[in-house]
């Protein structure tokens, strides 16, 4: 059984702080992300209903099935399941990841399980529990979390994808498409950027300065 890959480098967040008019803004930054060239699309909902963030998940399911790429739900392994998401996300204080493989397994689906960290004890152990890919940050100062985790650096996520590899590492925190090469060439699979595409001016073109600056070789 081959590792779970990625499409190409752009990991794309629909981040949806506020609760009014959330399914069309959802629809309205999907559909730029994955035209922006996301290789995979989380949905993230701090705040709202279990109801919209399944409807919201629903929508960007439909549109990232159109794209060819997987939908993950952040935090929410009730939420992927309900909406047919391809995956979860889980943070360090989110369902274990154990526990979130029983849950799945018993429900008849197969989905991906992502897993936060934020140091190499963290990602050693999720990559040993079976993890199919981590998040690893903040790599740079980052104003997207209201509590983050302590700065990790460009040597930390060297260190990281090589203390995991095969996983594939997913690189996050104060990502801008300027820093996306020296993302990669530390050994991420993914570069994640909120911000710095969401809130651009052109989130389509933001997005393709990220998921342009590295294509796969064979």
């Amino acid at each position: 059984m081959g590792h779970f890959r990625f499409g190409g480098v752009f990991y794309g967040v629909v981040d949806l702080a506020e609760t009014e008019d959330v399914l069309v803004r959802a629809e309205k930054l999907a559909l730029a992300l994955l035209s922006g060239g996301a290789s995979a699309v989380q949905v993230r909902m701090k705040r709202g209903s279990t109801r919209a963030m399944v409807e919201v998940a629903r929508i960007v399911r439909r549109l990232a099935r159109e794209a060819g790429v997987p939908l993950i739900v952040n935090d929410r392994l009730d939420v992927a399941l309900a909406a047919r998401a391809d995956g979860v996300h889980l943070g360090q204080d989110d369902l274990p990841l154990a526990e979130a493989r029983q849950v799945i397994a018993a429900s008849g689906r197969s989905l991906v399980v992502g897993v936060s960290t934020h140091n190499l004890e963290q990602a050693v152990a999720a990559a040993r529990a079976g993890a199919d890919y981590l998040g690893f940050g903040p790599v740079f100062p980052t104003s997207t979390k209201e509590n983050p985790d302590p700065v990790q650096g460009l040597d930390a996520l060297a260190q990281v994808t090589r203390a995991v590899a095969p996983v594939p590492v997913v690189a996050i925190g104060g990502v801008t498409p300027a820093r996306t090469r020296s993302i990669l060439d530390a050994g991420a699979a993914c570069a994640c950027a909120l911000s710095a595409v969401n809130s651009a001016p052109d989130v389509i073109a933001a997005a393709r300065l990220i998921s342009g600056e590295w294509a796969p070789s064979g």
